[in-house]
C-alpha cells in the first residue's frame, strides 16, 4: 500500500486539522503517503465535471479510500460509493460524539469510531497493519 485517499468536505477540512495530522502520522509510519484531494485541488463552483473526474482519477490511483464522516458530507458518499465500485478498501471514521452515518458505517470495510487522538492512532495503525497482512 502506497497511497492512502482521505475522503473529507471541503467545509469541514480546517475543523478536523488535528485528526488529519494524526492520519497523516500514523500513515507516515507505515510509509504510505495521505492524498488529501480538497488540499491538492482548487476549482470554480461551476467545474463540478471536472471536480469529480479528477476526484475519481486520484481515488483509481489510491489502494484505499478514509472517509472522515464527523460531519456529514454528501462529496465523501459519492466518494465512498466510487471507491466500492472500484474494489478499494474503505475506512470509516468518525469521532464518537458525532451522528453515525449507517449507509457509510453499512458500506465500508472497516470502521473506527473514535474518543481522541490516541484511540483514532492506535485504531487506524491496526487495520492498516491487517491489510498489509
Amino acid at each position: 500500500m502506497q497511497k492512502v485517499y482521505l475522503s473529507i468536505s471541503y467545509q469541514n477540512r480546517q475543523h478536523l486539522q488535528s485528526e488529519i495530522e494524526i492520519i497523516q502520522k500514523t500513515l507516515s509510519s507505515f510509509h504510505i503517503h495521505l492524498f488529501i484531494f480538497v488540499d491538492t485541488y482548487h476549482f470554480s463552483p461551476d467545474e463540478e465535471k471536472q471536480i469529480m473526474q479528477k476526484a475519481f482519477e486520484e481515488i483509481d490511483s489510491s489502494d484505499l479510500l478514509i472517509a472522515e464522516v464527523s460531519e456529514k458530507a454528501i462529496c465523501v458518499g459519492i466518494e465512498i460509493g466510487y471507491a466500492i465500485a472500484k474494489n478499494k478498501p474503505v475506512i470509516y471514521l468518525r469521532n464518537e460524539n458525532s451522528e453515525h452515518s449507517t449507509t457509510a458505517a453499512g458500506s465500508a470495510d472497516h470502521v473506527i469510531v473514535y474518543e481522541n487522538k490516541i484511540q483514532l492512532a492506535e485504531r487506524l495503525a491496526a487495520i492498516i497493519t491487517s491489510l498489509q497482512s
